[in-house]
């Protein structure tokens, strides 16, 4: 997933004792014989400490996408979490005391050379070190938190979505499973309590991805704090469309008007193509709805298909549309004789 590639990220007391000890020893190391070898184990260690420094820091930096690269379903979904703006200032502070360190340790490694006594001057400049460091403390703390709740996100993919809403028990795991053939995988959103189930099945050599999100999609709007519903913008960045599951026999424990209602601001709240299906045809107390397009049953796999096929039109027609749509913002130039 796109963020795991980040690494826990060190304070600055780890850091400072971390570099402190690795010159401690790069000075163990040295015969000291005379005032030139008493300079140079002295600029070692200065050396050695700056250099665990600079490298540190530079990797924390590094470790972290471009966010300007960034799917935009991830953007939304980590300005939503801890703050795009937030973590770039972040970043800038620590690629700057990077530099900092290293500017800083080579002025130092020239007064050393300058000075009749080189273990103050040494001295001195571990003080100028670690000052840099303690100041973007709050930095990194605030990087590490990040990354640990980035880390959590669900490994969504860059490809044709069939996004699943509904309220709980009306079918959907049981309706991802049977269409991909599997379990779904089980990721934990990091602002819900419950996991998005994710799963994957190949049509005509295509891949295509199913999301189920419990505790996003499976309540209505006012029973979701603000973080779950910016969470929930994210999603129109996919190249997706929804599938609303109803339960005409009300054995969900959710009566018909309140899927109604849910039903209704789904459609409200989402800018993308929507097929409405009602689950639990098997059953004797299942009833026919005008708002439904098709009728399955996950148990008998009765209407399965039928639903597969309309699904990959609409996914289809919506490529088509987002095709035309970039044809015309950008006509080609007409030719000139």
């Amino acid at each position: 997933m796109i963020f795991e590639k980040i690494h826990t990220v060190p304070t600055s007391d780890e850091l400072t004792n971390k570099a402190f000890k690795r010159a401690a020893r790069a000075m163990s190391g040295k015969t000291i014989e005379g005032r030139d070898s008493r300079l140079r184990a002295n600029e070692s260690m200065v050396l050695t400490a700056a250099n665990i420094f600079t490298d540190n820091l530079a990797n924390i930096v590094r470790r972290f996408p471009s966010f300007e690269q960034l799917p935009t379903f991830y953007y939304e979904l980590a300005d939503v979490l801890v703050g795009i703006e937030k973590l770039k200032m972040s970043l800038a502070s620590v690629d700057w005391a990077s530099r900092k360190i290293h500017e800083v340790s080579r002025s130092y490694v020239g007064k050393i050379r300058d000075a009749d006594l080189p273990e103050p001057v040494r001295k001195e400049a571990f003080g100028r070190i670690a000052s840099i460091v303690k100041s973007i403390n709050k930095d990194l703390l605030f990087l590490n938190e990040a990354r640990n709740i980035l880390r959590k996100l669900p490994d969504v993919h860059d490809e044709p979505t069939i996004v699943i809403a509904g309220y709980p028990n009306v079918g959907k795991s049981s309706f991802v499973s049977k269409i991909t053939g599997a379990t779904p995988e089980i990721a934990a959103y990091p602002f819900t309590t419950k996991g998005v189930a994710i799963g994957h099945f190949i049509r005509n050599d295509i891949r295509y991805q199913v999301m189920d999100t419990p505790g996003l999609l499976d309540r209505p709007m006012a029973e979701r704090n603000n973080i779950e519903r910016q969470a929930i913008t994210a999603i129109h960045f996919l190249d997706a469309v929804v599938m609303f599951i109803i339960d005409p026999s009300e054995s969900c424990g959710y009566e018909i008007e309140d899927q109604k209602r849910l039903l209704a601001e789904i459609r409200e709240n989402f800018d993308l193509p929507l097929l409405v299906v009602a689950n639990k045809s098997d059953r004797p107390e299942f009833r026919n709805m005008d708002e439904v397009e098709l009728n399955i049953s996950t148990i008998t796999g009765e209407g399965m298909e039928e639903v597969m096929e309309k699904l990959l039109e609409m996914i289809e027609e919506k490529r088509l549309q987002s095709l035309e749509e970039a044809s015309s913002d950008d006509p080609d130039e007409e030719l000139t004789l």
